[in-house]
């Protein structure tokens, strides 16, 4: 199963978000590796959709949400299967009430 990785723009905005804070209180080197790192870690994805463990937070929701964890981060998708590809909607930093995962659509 070879799928597209297809980022939202409010996944977009919380990875600007993140190199913003990181490049503000410590370094670009470190936010550009740490937003690279998130992104990388995405990339086994395209062939094996399954691998990230499903989001018990958000099994209300029509979509059947799955996460990866890298760092302080879970990277929040589902398979789009209409579409051929993983829609990847969040990058929640898990230092945060979890609560708040719920408020990004």
């Amino acid at each position: 199963m070879d799928l597209t990785v297809y980022w939202t723009r409010f996944a977009e905005n919380k990875l600007d978000a993140i190199f913003d804070y990181y490049e503000t209180n410590v370094s670009n080197r470190t936010a550009q590796e740490l937003v690279k790192g998130i992104i990388d870690a995405t990339i086994g994805l395209k062939k094996n959709p399954y691998i990230g463990q499903e989001e018990e937070l958000l099994s209300g929701r029509p979509q059947n949400f799955r996460y990866l964890v890298y760092k302080n981060y879970k990277i929040i998708y589902w398979i789009n299967k209409i579409k051929n590809r993983i829609d990847i909607v969040n990058v929640f930093d898990t230092r945060q009430n979890p609560i708040e995962m719920n408020y990004f659509v």
